[in-house]
């Protein structure tokens, strides 16, 4: 496993970086243990008031942020409403879709099970309604006159007269019946079936926006999510933020009393994320986690830059390590209290000692060339322990 400071360069540098790991850690502690007393580093009453400013600026900043993700969370609970409204429509629309579904499909069914009855009908009686269309067709109307003659009894002319004219017009209605059963049931069959390819059509379609109204709500859901997560985020650096303004006020009423301030005074790094300075002004050569010139993934940055130019610290710290390291060229490296670290590598010169407090925007070195032969800075930051992209730290240009 890879060291947390590794890097681009040498064959070694495994093991140089566990072994700067480690000194980072003696370092830290020594400066603990033998470093002059803390109310000797900062008695400076403008440096103080100075960052109290700074703390009471990132307090209404972060004040803003969370008004505004506030602002952006009702809207989506506003949105949330909204959709579950449509939700229950596309749900009620669906179950009224459904039910006519089922009742056109019973009809067909009844449709086609009569036009099935009604065609085996019709096949059954074929042959005898053939023979009789066949006979009409050769007789025509001298049948019918026939058997009217044929009535032997002249007292029951009348009545065959009238049987004659019914079976007449009996086998016309029984032709015409026949065909326009069959016609009306195909064409209610017919209407039943586009009917029914409509609700299917408007069935998908109501599921389709269904579907989508539920992964929208679902987004919303997510993003509602994200925004309390960063919400609690938030009041965790401003009370962060707030306990080391409340440690300055100390510090400013100690100095005003003319006595040493209990500790020096301090901010910590997290509530910063985002509003940071950047170490030198420049482009970004190499980004966090690309892979390097020995294929291992970059624990920083390298930014490019002009040769000679300041390199300057990001946030006030203590400097725990100043002077060559392998792989890192000339390094300072400047903890910020709470597990939190800023590396600034290939220097030229540096400009700090081990041990020095800095305040923010006070140079570390000058720009030297980075591994890749071209003027810049390497720069690393750390947060609890773990390399974290710079990007997501420093201001947005």
């Amino acid at each position: 496993m890879a060291s947390p400071f590794t890097r681009h360069t040498t064959q070694n540098s495994q093991h140089a970086q566990k072994w700067l790991f480690s000194a980072i850690s003696a370092v830290s502690a020594l400066i603990v243990v033998v470093s002059p007393p803390v109310g000797a580093q900062q008695t400076d009453r403008a440096r103080a008031e100075a960052l109290a400013r700074r703390a009471t600026e990132r307090l209404q900043s972060l004040q803003r942020e969370a008004d505004r993700l506030a602002s952006q969370e009702r809207s989506l609970i506003d949105d949330l409403r909204k959709l579950e409204v449509e939700r229950q429509l596309k749900a009620e629309e669906l179950k009224r879709v459904d039910a006519d579904a089922v009742r056109i499909e019973r009809e067909l069914t009844t449709t086609t099970t009569r036009m099935e009855a009604l065609e085996k009908s019709a096949r059954d009686a074929r042959p005898e309604l053939s023979a009789r269309l066949v006979e009409m067709y050769k007789l025509g109307q001298a049948r019918y006159l026939r058997l009217l003659l044929s009535t032997a009894d002249l007292t029951r002319i009348g009545q065959a007269s009238r049987t004659v004219a019914a079976l007449a017009k009996l086998d016309r209605e029984r032709v015409a019946s026949h065909k326009r059963t069959l016609d009306e049931l195909s064409a209610v069959r017919a209407t039943l079936q586009a009917r029914g390819r409509e609700l299917a059509a408007t069935r998908a379609a109501a599921a389709k926006a269904e579907v989508a109204s539920a992964r929208a709500a679902q987004a919303r859901n997510d993003l509602i999510r994200d925004i309390d997560r960063r919400r609690d985020l938030n009041a965790q650096l401003a009370g962060e933020l707030q306990a080391a303004q409340q440690k300055l006020q100390a510090t400013l009423r100690e100095l005003s009393a003319g006595t040493a301030p209990a500790e020096a005074a301090s901010l910590p790094l997290r509530p910063f994320r985002g509003a940071l300075d950047w170490p030198v002004s420049g482009t970004v050569a190499r980004r966090f986690g690309s892979p390097a010139s020995r294929g291992t993934a970059s624990n920083g940055i390298e930014i490019a830059a002009a040769e000679d130019a300041s390199a300057l610290a990001i946030h006030e710290g203590t400097v725990v390590f100043a002077g060559a390291f392998s792989g890192f060229g000339n390094l300072v490296i400047v903890d910020h209290g709470g597990q939190t670290f800023s590396l600034y590598g290939d220097l030229l010169e540096i400009a700090v000692k081990k041990g020095a407090r800095l305040d923010r925007g006070q140079p570390v070195g000058s720009i030297g060339v980075t591994a890749a032969g071209a003027a810049g800075l390497y720069f690393e930051l750390r947060v609890d322990g773990q390399p974290v992209d710079p990007l997501q730290w420093l201001k947005r240009r």
